[in-house]
């Protein structure tokens, strides 16, 4: 395990609006506000034409080929995540959605592209007092979190 500290600084509350791109618009808001890292959460709805990361196809296997899912239909939204920057200091989110429509649930990562459904309420904590960021991992192929 690695670690760091950091210690909570603003807290802002946003409201995506009907098709918006969720991973863009809070990955845009955190440069105009200069927030290097925070933690989120999200509740609202996702549109058909999501897409979502579902999982690698094989568990252990490389390289990782991650699966894809199409959303067919609006879905219900809960969502947690981080943000924080890349080697070259642009913000990124890393993001989980669980979403829900009659008695059946999906859970995945929004990277692909989530379409907000009228509404997406995210609340924003931002970190501060931390260099932790996002490297790129050859092996994975992922932009892995260094809490250092």
């Amino acid at each position: 395990m690695k670690f760091s500290r950091a210690r909570q600084g603003r807290i802002f509350i946003l409201r995506l609006e009907d098709g918006e791109i969720v991973h863009e618009m809070i990955e845009r808001f955190a440069e105009e506000q200069s927030i290097r890292a925070a933690t989120l959460i999200a509740v609202g709805g996702a549109d058909a034409g999501s897409r979502l990361v579902v999982g690698p196809e094989e568990g252990r296997s490389m390289p990782i080929s991650p699966m894809e899912l199409l959303l067919d239909n609006v879905h219900e939204v809960a969502g947690t995540g981080t943000l924080f920057p890349d080697e070259e200091g642009h913000p990124l989110v890393h993001m989980h959605f669980a979403l829900g429509r009659k008695n059946q649930t999906v859970t995945g990562c929004i990277r692909k592209g989530v379409k907000v459904w009228h509404i997406l309420e995210v609340i924003v904590f931002e970190l501060l007092d931390t260099s932790a960021h996002r490297e790129a991992d050859p092996v994975l192929g992922f932009k892995l979190l260094q809490p250092e």
